[in-house]
């Protein structure tokens, strides 16, 4: 079976095209691979309608599929966690709700993994049809997250991906707490593969993607996987110190030789202010990195699930729909 997990948050009006391209695709999937088709919708905790619309639609939609809401709203990889945890096919593929990524996107990640026997597929953006603001910041941010993350990130990102049973496996056991899921999924390695797509304009409202929350995922990224903070303290650190000495130097032949009468009050602030607001800052990285290994400590689950929901065209008539 092929599991497709659909993180959903703020997109009720997607339901109605989201859940009849899922249902063409999920007749091409039996076609060709000949394998059923298994919906996971992640209600992330949506505060607007997408949960009631879904539970409307789905038992009519003749999509195998379930419903796991959570109780608060946990962040998108959490939700994919969450999905790939429910799912119970053999190949999974990760998809938006908001239809950027063309749902035959992930038949080729399906072709790629049952064919050619990669273990994960990544979607890879050729193009895109976004306004070129989201453009632009999109590109700013994965050329740093390419630069200094992941090297072997692609230059467009990823967004959507598909991966066997086994790399889910793995890739849940990874209870990592304020990680990237996606510097996790090429931290793994395995056998992986790309497919390039062209990005689809967004239909309707706009994305859950802020720049905050894009400044919080780099955040994450740079904190759980690389120590570039630390070598940039220490950088700084080493800078700072041969500054000082220079400037020490400077200060005694200058008083040696009758350059100084009174020591400038000036200059001794501006030290003292510089060394001073370094000191704060590298406290800041170090209090960062001891917090972050604090909060794994604690072993939270990363989201809880409120209510699941099941639903089989094959049994309807007996507990499609009931939560669990």
């Amino acid at each position: 079976m092929f599991s497709v997990v659909i993180p959903v948050y703020l997109n009720e009006s997607f339901v109605p095209s989201l859940i009849r391209e899922l249902a063409i695709l999920s007749d091409k999937v039996r076609s060709t691979a000949e394998l059923d088709v298994e919906c996971v919708f992640v209600v992330d905790g949506s505060p607007d309608e997408s949960y009631a619309r879904l539970l409307e639609a789905l038992p009519g939609s003749g999509l195998r599929a379930q419903i796991v809401l959570h109780s608060r709203n946990f962040g998108s990889f959490a939700a994919i966690r969450t999905g790939l945890a429910a799912a119970r096919g053999n190949y999974f593929g990760v998809i938006a709700a908001d239809l950027q990524e063309p749902p035959d996107l992930l038949l080729q990640f399906l072709q790629r993994m049952t064919h050619d026997g990669f273990d994960v597929v990544v979607g890879t953006r050729a193009s895109r049809d976004d306004p070129w603001m989201s453009t632009l910041l999109s590109r700013v941010f994965w050329g740093f997250y390419r630069r200094f993350v992941v090297r072997e990130l692609p230059s467009g990102g990823v967004d959507v991906f598909g991966c066997n049973s086994q790399f889910r496996d793995e890739l849940l056991n990874l209870e990592e707490s304020n990680s990237s899921l996606v510097a996790q999924l090429f931290w793994l390695g395995f056998s992986r593969t790309e497919v390039p797509y062209r990005r689809r304009k967004r239909e309707h409202g706009k994305s859950g993607w802020s720049l905050w929350k894009r400044l919080k995922y780099l955040q994450d990224s740079i904190f759980a996987f690389t120590d570039l903070p630390i070598r940039l303290l220490t950088l700084l650190g080493l800078l700072g110190l041969i500054v000082a000495i220079g400037f020490g130097l400077s200060v005694v032949l200058l008083r040696i030789f009758g350059g100084i009468d009174v020591p400038g009050y000036a200059t001794t602030v501006i030290v003292i202010a510089f060394f001073g607001a370094l000191n704060t800052f590298g406290l800041g990285i170090v209090g960062t990195y001891a917090w972050r290994a604090f909060e794994n400590t604690k072993r939270r689950p990363l989201a809880i699930v409120q209510r699941r929901h099941v639903f089989d065209p094959k049994e309807m008539s007996k507990n499609a729909g009931e939560a669990i």
